[in-house]
């Protein structure tokens, strides 16, 4: 992606890390600045994460999409959106970590949680049986009070997973592979989010 100010904006060179920018300097500091913080292994979260971003940009909002283990410090930012891919039922050691190290800073703002990983046809809710959060992270999640939690079809690519996660997905979870994203969920999602943000008129958090 280019830029038109070098200096104001740089990109994740890590291997494997796409972003759709992220900003550095006073840039942080803009009003309406929404960060789209995501944990992924495989890719599939990065890929809905980078689509939320997208549709906020549309929007007219300012965002960054960054990996949970890039953002040293979410304070900055006016909203946040955090997404984390689903592994047996539990999130990843990092989404859980950046969720109790934040937790006052998340409280103070607007946040939007989603879930991706159920794979197969229907409600992805009803395919996780009512799940919407780890138990361990609920209490936390309680007290930051977030706008909305989702959960979103996702993609198992068995040419990407280990024998053992292979096998649980086939006799533990059994859930069909495949990818199952639905981008219009996602983007519709995503719409009341940049509607919610407009209407709010975020001012300035500590």
């Amino acid at each position: 992606m280019l830029t038109q100010n070098a200096n104001l904006l740089r990109f994740d060179q890590r291997p494997g890390v796409r972003n759709i920018r992220i900003k550095m300097g006073k840039e942080q500091d803009m009003e309406g600045n929404i960060l789209v913080a995501y944990a992924s292994k495989y890719g599939a979260t990065q890929e809905i994460a980078e689509k939320i971003g997208e549709v906020l940009h549309q929007a007219g909002l300012q965002a960054d999409v960054l990996p949970v283990a890039g953002v040293r410090d979410p304070s900055p930012y006016q909203a946040v959106i955090l997404g984390s891919a689903v592994y047996i039922g539990q999130w990843p050691k990092d989404a859980v970590a950046f969720l109790r190290a934040h937790e006052k800073t998340l409280a103070a703002r607007p946040v939007w949680l989603f879930s991706s990983g159920p794979t197969g046809e229907g409600d992805p809710v009803e395919l996780v049986d009512g799940w919407r959060l780890p138990a361990g992270v609920r209490p936390v999640v309680d007290r930051i009070r977030p706008r909305d939690t989702a959960v979103f079809h996702g993609w198992i690519d068995p040419k990407k997973i280990n024998w053992i996660e292979k096998w649980s997905v086939q006799n533990l979870v059994k859930k069909p592979f495949g990818d199952f994203r639905d981008w219009d969920t996602i983007v519709n999602w995503t719409t009341q989010i940049a509607f919610a943000v407009k209407e709010t008129e975020l001012s300035p958090v500590a």
